[in-house]
């Protein structure tokens, strides 16, 4: 399916209802790994106008636990719908059952273990030590048929796999971002039809909240385009500009709806 370009008379028909933006974080509200004084102003300006919005990132509890902390968001999804932190509660929600964390981990470490003696390039993230859910290690420069070939393993061992611009995951096998919007949608906006939410990412691990039996209003920032033909559901929106700017880009069209 083609990409649509946003434009402002798209913004007009198709967005005038959003009172919800869930959007991915890095590649998407971040510009080369960092947050702008653009998209600082331009979350301002959502919350001022009333339009909420949700981080839904692959990033630890850790870091999640921090950002949702100083951003003007209504709270934050942390790796890849795992588990959830409210705007106002230091302690996060699990959203995927797991009996036995600490057993957990152990397993995700070993397969983990098992992937690298495969390949052994790969390298654990720094940040494994603030997670509860899954296991990551970063990107690097694998290729498409390594990572293809990763995610087969993993789902012979009863387990995940997905990837973003910056890292890898070991996940369980249902946990996705669009699992983890659902249920806190459900409890935080019991009553807010789909089409009055707006999801946006940049890459294969945003694949769900591309999902339009789900989400049927999405929108990939620009650098989205550099993974077309690797996901299946792509999203039905894309701005003309990467990155942070891209978000910035749609947010300037939500609040000059009514101009």
């Amino acid at each position: 399916m083609p990409f649509i370009p946003i434009s402002e008379d798209i913004a007009k028909t198709s967005l005038k209802n959003i009172q919800v933006i869930a959007t991915d974080m890095d590649g998407t509200l971040t510009k080369n790994g960092k947050f702008t004084s653009h998209l600082f102003l331009a979350l301002e300006k959502l919350a001022a106008a009333k339009i909420q919005v949700l981080v839904v990132t692959g990033r630890s509890a850790g870091w999640v636990q921090a950002i949702k902390n100083y951003l003007p968001i209504v709270g934050a999804i942390a790796e890849n719908g795992g588990l959830f932190y409210p705007i106002h509660s230091e302690a996060p929600q699990i959203l995927t059952s797991i009996p036995n964390i600490t057993l957990h981990k152990k397993i995700l470490a070993t397969i983990f273990q098992y992937l690298k003696s495969q390949f052994p390039q790969i390298e654990p993230s720094a940040d494994n030590q603030f997670r509860l859910t899954d296991w990551t290690f970063d990107i690097q420069d694998l290729s498409l048929s390594e990572l293809t070939k990763m995610a087969e393993i993993c789902q012979t061992k009863g387990y995940g796999f997905t990837y973003s611009t910056v890292q890898c995951h070991i996940k369980p096998l249902q946990q996705d971002k669009a699992s983890g919007l659902y249920q806190v949608l459900s409890k935080k906006f019991p009553n807010l039809s789909t089409e009055k939410i707006l999801t946006v990412g940049d890459s294969p691990n945003d694949e769900s909240l591309f999902e339009k039996s789900k989400f049927p209003v999405s929108v990939g920032v620009g650098n989205i385009l550099e993974y077309a033909n690797k996901i299946n559901h792509q999203p039905v929106y894309v701005t003309s500009k990467k990155e942070a700017e891209g978000f910035c880009e749609l947010a300037e069209l939500l609040l000059n709806i009514d101009s």
